[in-house]
C-alpha cells in the first residue's frame, strides 16, 4: 500500500504534511499528522521529532538546521494536538501514553519506506517521556537508531506533599477520566517565547496557548503511570542524548529567571531519573537554557545545536 500524498504544510518553505489515519478511540475518529522537510542534498538519514504537552510542531529553524547537516527532517503532531486536532475532541486528551505508539510506528515506517536508512528519534518534554518509553519497549526495533531528549517530562514539578497525592488522583482518574483540573502551568513561560509578548517565536496561540487548558484526570493518570515505569533502572539499546537546562525557575515573577531557566520542570528530577537509563547515555545541562532548549536565546540554542551535532558525529549517526 502506498503512503498518503503529502500536501503543502502551513509552514510553507518546502514543508509538507500528510494525515495519518489511526484507530478510533473513546472520542471517535482519530488522526495524526506527519510533517517533513527534506534535505536539499540527497540523504538517507532522518530525524523524527515529537513535541510536548500544550504544543505542536512549529520549530522551522530546527528543521532547517538538521537539513543543513544532511538530515531529512520529520515531525509528528500527535493526535488531538495542533494540525491533528478534530472538532469533536478535547485538546491533549489521552488515557495511555502508549497509544501514541501507533502514530510513531506509522511515521517511522513511512520514513524508512522513503529511503532513509538511519533515523534519530527526538522528543521534547512530554514527547521526551513518550520517546523514552517507546525506546524502552521497542529495544530491538530496527526503525530508529538513536535518541535525543530535550527536557523530558520525567516527573511532575510539584511540592513533595502534593506529589504524595498523585497515586490517589491517578486511581480516581481510572474511574473518572473526564474530570478536569487546572494543569498548574504558569502562562509566563508562553509569554517569554511568543513574539506577541516578550519572545521571538511565532506560532498559533490557539494550538499552543500561554495558559494550557485544564487537564483531564485520565491524562494525569496516563502521565503518572508512564513516569512510574522510569523509577527503576531500565535499558535503552540505542545511543541516547539527554539535554536539560542547568537551572529551574525559582520565582516565576522574576523575568530574568523565566528567560534563562526551565520554567516548567525541576531539572534535578530530569537529571536524577535520566541516570536510571542504562546503556550508551550522555546527560548534559545547558546554562541559560529554557524548558524547550531550542527556543532559548540565540547564543544558547547555537550551543545546543553544536552539542547535538557533535554527539551525532561522535556516535556516527
Amino acid at each position: 500500500m502506498s503512503n498518503p500524498p503529502y500536501k503543502e504544510d502551513i509552514l510553507k518553505d518546502r514543508f509538507e504534511a500528510q494525515t495519518l489515519k489511526l484507530r478510533d478511540d473513546y472520542e471517535g475518529t482519530v488522526t495524526a499528522t506527519l510533517i517533513r522537510r527534506l534535505s536539499e542534498r540527497k540523504s538517507d538519514k532522518a530525524i523524527l521529532y515529537i513535541h510536548g504537552f500544550n504544543d505542536y510542531f512549529f520549530q522551522s529553524e530546527m528543521a532547517r538546521r538538521f537539513n543543513d547537516h544532511g538530515f531529512n527532517f520529520y515531525a509528528v503532531d500527535l493526535r488531538k494536538y495542533g494540525r491533528s486536532f478534530l472538532p469533536h475532541q478535547k485538546f491533549n486528551d489521552i488515557r495511555n501514553l502508549k497509544d501514541y505508539y501507533e502514530e510513531i510506528l506509522q511515521s517511522l515506517s513511512i520514513i524508512r519506506s522513503e529511503g532513509n536508512k538511519e533515523t534519530l528519534l527526538s522528543g521534547h518534554s512530554t514527547g521526551g517521556l513518550i520517546v523514552t518509553l517507546f525506546a524502552k519497549d521497542y529495544a530491538d526495533s530496527k526503525l530508529f537508531d538513536g535518541l535525543i531528549l530535550n527536557s523530558p517530562f520525567y516527573e511532575f514539578n510539584l511540592a513533595k506533599r502534593t506529589k504524595t497525592l498523585l497515586p490517589f488522583v491517578s486511581i480516581v482518574g481510572r474511574f473518572m477520566p473526564e474530570v478536569t483540573i487546572s494543569g498548574g502551568f504558569s502562562e509566563e513561560y508562553g509569554k517569554s517565547i511568543h513574539r506577541s509578548y516578550r519572545g521571538e517565536w511565532d506560532y498559533i496561540l490557539d494550538w499552543k496557548p500561554n495558559l494550557a487548558p485544564k487537564i483531564n484526570l485520565g491524562w494525569l493518570r496516563a502521565i503518572h503511570k508512564a513516569q512510574s515505569e522510569l523509577k527503576k533502572t531500565f535499558y535503552i539499546s540505542k545511543p541516547t542524548l539527554v539535554l536539560h537546562s542547568a537551572r529551574s525557575v525559582a520565582d516565576i515573577k522574576n523575568m530574568e529567571q523565566v528567560s534563562s531557566r526551565d520554567a516548567i520542570l525541576n531539572v534535578n528530577d530530569i537529571e536524577r531519573i535520566a541516570h536510571n537509563i542504562k546503556g550508551d547515555v550522555e546527560i548534559l545541562s545547558i546554562q541559560g537554557g529554557l524548558h524547550d532548549l531550542i527556543l532559548s536565546g540565540t547564543e544558547v540554542r547555537n550551543n545546543v545545536y553544536n552539542i547535538i551535532f557533535d554527539w551525532i558525529k561522535r556516535n556516527r549517526l
